[in-house]
């Protein structure tokens, strides 16, 4: 079955872009209490969150092809819809960077050259320490890499997927599984630098040696999340009738058990720094508890305990209510992380208001703009890949 981006789908997002956009405007208009960076903030916090999303179906996808897994054929193009929305994050992510370096905005203070300057008030020995690693030529170079190659990837997958619609056959599937697993390689090594480039160079004083694994995690989860959401939508409309409740179930699954590892290493990054009590390591912890405590460990627990208990048993996952009210909470919980990461290090303290929730509406609808629209230029269910009639009869 073809899938139809119909005229009220696009009405629909396009509405949210132009709701978001208002509530932005109203609310930085009758808020004047902070500067510009809280702008730039939350176009970073939505601009990463939902570029990771794409990212991590990328990775998602990327190992199913090196795993050689059956169970997911029959979503591989929901999979690789949604990672084409790697372009546009790339896009956004590329011209807040572009702004940071032009100094439209200061959300990275290492991007000041006067930090680096010995006979400048503004010097700091701890950034000029760093210089060799924090430069903006290096620092582009790397940016522009990352990006570049991961879409190259998001590329080369969709293609290669297509032709093989077209003419089948295992030299594709063999050569498709080469490709994966060295992305896996890249990715392996790219997304702990990125982290540390995009978001752990925020607080640039500051440093952790688990950091990348962290956002990581962070990003596979609300991968799967939104993975999870996104089926059960598409089979609410009638579309996928060969994903069943044992697919369903292997999406709950993962999401399931990366929100552990997510928990995992969010607990063992604080319970480390914090019992080392290491000044330049503790002064990221002191900032978020003393100004966001409640959110902080909110986000902990928000994104810990319910997939724990309600997504414990086995049969909780195979229930579509059930995953739809988790998913849709956690989902939210990992955004409000990514907003833990970066606000205190370039706002400070900050309420929460208008102009978070319509950055949060707008991004949302231009994502699910670009993945509607990714999954109608294909057919939804794959052809000639060797594990599809077994990936339909999928039961467990």
């Amino acid at each position: 079955m073809e899938f139809v981006f119909t005229k009220k789908a696009k009405l629909t997002f396009s509405i949210f872009m132009v709701i978001g956009l208002i509530a932005m405007i109203y609310g930085y208009s009758t808020d004047h209490s902070e500067h510009h960076n809280r702008f730039w903030a939350n176009i970073f916090v939505n601009g990463f969150f939902y570029f990771a999303i794409s990212l991590g179906m990328l990775f998602f996808l990327a190992l199913q092809y090196a795993t050689e897994a059956s169970y997911m054929v029959v979503l591989k193009r929901v999979m690789e819809a949604v990672s084409q929305y790697i372009f546009v994050g790339a896009i956004i992510l590329i011209l807040f960077f572009l702004a940071g370096t032009l100094h439209f905005h200061h959300i990275y203070h290492w991007m000041d050259p006067n930090v680096y300057d010995i006979n400048s008030d503004s010097y700091d020995a701890i950034i000029a320490g760093k210089a060799a690693y924090l430069n903006q030529p290096f620092f582009w170079i790397r940016t522009l890499v990352y990006l570049g190659v991961w879409c190259w990837f998001a590329h080369r997958f969709r293609k290669r997927s297509l032709l093989e619609d077209r003419e089948g056959g295992v030299k594709i599937h063999f050569k498709n599984m080469a490709i994966g697993a060295t992305f896996l390689v890249f990715f392996a090594f790219t997304s702990s630098t990125s982290a540390w480039d995009w978001i752990m160079s925020i607080d640039t004083h500051w440093f952790s040696t688990l950091f990348g694994w962290y956002v990581f995690s962070g990003m596979w989860v609300s991968a799967m999340i939104f993975l999870v959401l996104f089926v059960i939508y598409l089979k609410g409309k009638g579309y996928l009738p060969e994903v069943n409740e044992s697919h369903i179930h292997d999406v709950g699954k993962w999401m399931f058990a990366i929100s552990f590892l997510w928990t995992y290493l969010w607990f063992s990054q604080f319970m480390l720094i914090w019992y080392s009590n290491i000044p330049e390591e503790v002064t990221y912890y002191i900032d978020r508890i003393e100004h966001y405590k409640w959110l902080f460990f909110g986000v902990f627990f928000t994104n810990f305990l319910f997939p724990m208990v309600i997504l414990m048993a086995r049969d909780a996952k195979r229930q579509i209510g059930y995953l739809i009210f988790v998913g849709c909470v956690i989902f939210i919980g990992h955004w409000f992380d990514v907003f833990l990461m970066v606000t205190p290090g370039t706002v400070g303290h900050l309420e929460f208001g208008f102009g978070e929730i319509g950055m949060f509406i707008g991004f949302l609808g231009l994502f699910l703009f670009v993945v509607f629209r990714s999954l109608a230029k294909a057919p939804m269910m794959v052809k000639n890949h060797p594990f599809l009639e077994e990936s339909k009869h999928l039961h467990i």
